[in-house]
């Protein structure tokens, strides 16, 4: 879960980089928050989150304006360097994905299932998960705890015929 939160905030730290997408007029610039790829990829996400959940997104998107003026800040400051880590950190999530997947889900990230789940709604995801711990929603908590475990036997069932019976070797099922 700590991944994705890291991955979020250093693909708007690397879009950055980008000169502002829409001029706009200097008493429209909000410090630190120029209209550049980062801040519009924030405002979108953070759109997006509030229109899914409002009172979660609300809670979330101060949270990544924060996050994305900084970066800026950081962009501005210390230029190559805050680029360097932050490539690196975002490489190191991806990897760490891959392998925490793998070894204790034993399956792909959903990057591979669903680019639209992997990239806009998994950091939205990882957030109602902390919200969920700490006690918000119990109800939509236990309907999706439901829904997920729903989801989890027809994957089990699907899996399960498609390895088909167990055989032990026989090609048609016979002892020899």
């Amino acid at each position: 879960m700590l991944c994705i939160p890291i991955l979020l905030i250093t693909a708007f730290l690397l879009g950055t980089n980008t000169p502002p997408l829409v001029p706009m007029p200097d008493w429209l610039i909000i410090p630190n928050l120029p209209s550049n790829l980062g801040t519009v990829a924030c405002l979108i996400y953070a759109t997006l989150y509030i229109l899914m959940e409002p009172v979660a997104g609300g809670m979330l998107a101060p949270l990544m304006l924060a996050g994305t003026a900084y970066a800026n800040h950081l962009t501005s400051t210390y230029g190559r360097t805050a680029n360097y880590w932050a490539l690196g950190l975002h490489l190191a999530s991806w990897i760490a994905q891959f392998i925490g997947h793998g070894a204790f889900e034993g399956r792909a990230p959903a990057l591979l299932d669903n680019l639209v789940q992997a990239f806009l709604l998994a950091p939205f995801f990882v957030w109602m998960e902390f919200l969920f711990y700490l006690g918000y929603r119990p109800e939509l908590k236990s309907r999706l705890d439901f829904a997920v475990e729903k989801e989890v036997q027809k994957y089990r069932q699907s899996k399960a015929q498609l390895s088909g019976p167990n055989l032990n070797g026989r090609a048609n099922g016979s002892a020899t």
